[in-house]
């Protein structure tokens, strides 16, 4: 962990409320007047998008059907936890970025004077010279294994998930809307996946400081015939602090600041999940004003 150099972390798998968790911190970026260094888990993928592929072709051939992104094997863990102890001491780190779609290739070709197509990863360059703080988002910023833990380097870790019956349910529409895949395609992704979010994704929120979850409040039991993803308002988000001392966490000015909130254990607050995005600013932006004051 670091003072002068801080690192913030967000750990969520896909479709846990990413549009959310950037808006909130964008918003408290902002107000504060504070210059990050993002840092996006993708770009610690081991393979680029033909490589996995190809990858995953021989592996099924082989009999192997569950290597996954999510695994240790698809990514750079020890990538992670250098990038996070390089910018902790110096604040400065190697970045790269993954290019999701052709008009970030097109961006980045512009600028590195490069024919990079999507699916692939731009080269590593030195950066964060001048910022604030490291802000991580991806799915293994807590990730510990028997050879790395990166956990251990972060100095605010931020848990951002649904419900497992709710993520998948999310990741079979976005899927078909954006992909085109079926939603067999998307089951059998999934149970692909499965092993590697049991080993290497749940035990991330173990690690967390403050874990967001939301929770949908109608009936999802069988996510594999859902006909619509459930809307933030029917949903709740819970809201659970490891410690909620050491952030001086006082609950009964969240309550009464967050319309329809409850506690629902000592270190537990439920929010209505419309207000994800409110709670997120309230409860992350004095953590993070005071992290940065004390780095300088």
């Amino acid at each position: 962990m670091s003072k002068k150099h801080p690192v913030i972390v967000v750990t969520g798998s896909s479709g846990a409320g990413t549009s959310f968790v950037k808006s909130a911190f964008e918003h408290i970026f902002i107000r504060e007047n504070i210059n990050p260094l993002i840092v996006e888990g993708d770009s610690f993928h081991s393979l680029d998008r033909t490589a996995m592929r190809a990858e995953v072709e021989k592996r099924d051939k082989g009999g192997d059907r569950n290597f996954s992104h999510f695994g240790p094997e698809a990514n750079l863990f020890d990538k992670i936890a250098d990038t996070f102890v390089e910018y902790g001491n110096n604040g400065e780190c190697d970045r790269r970025y993954y290019l999701h779609s052709q008009g970030e290739a097109d961006e980045h070709n512009a600028r590195l004077n490069s024919s990079l197509s999507p699916g692939e990863f731009t080269p590593w360059e030195k950066a964060g010279s001048g910022t604030d703080l490291l802000f991580y988002e991806g799915l293994h910023g807590e990730v510990i294994t028997d050879k790395v833990n990166v956990a251990q380097s972060a100095d605010l870790k931020v848990g951002v998930v649904p419900n497992v019956n709710l993520e998948w349910i999310q990741k079979i529409h976005r899927d078909k809307k954006e992909r085109g895949y079926s939603a067999e395609d998307t089951v059998d992704t999934i149970l692909r996946r499965l092993p590697d979010y049991i080993n290497y994704i749940t035990p991330q929120f173990s690690e967390t400081d403050i874990n967001f979850q939301r929770i949908a409040t109608v009936d999802t039991s069988n996510p594999f015939i859902a006909r619509e993803v459930p809307t933030p308002d029917e949903s709740f988000v819970v809201i659970r602090f490891k410690s909620p001392s050491q952030y001086n966490i006082d609950f009964v000015y969240l309550t009464s600041m967050i319309q329809g909130s409850f506690m629902s254990r000592r270190n537990t607050i439920v929010v209505p999940g419309g207000k994800m995005s409110l709670a997120m600013e309230i409860i992350l932006c004095p953590i993070i004003h005071n992290l940065v004051l004390k780095a300088k």
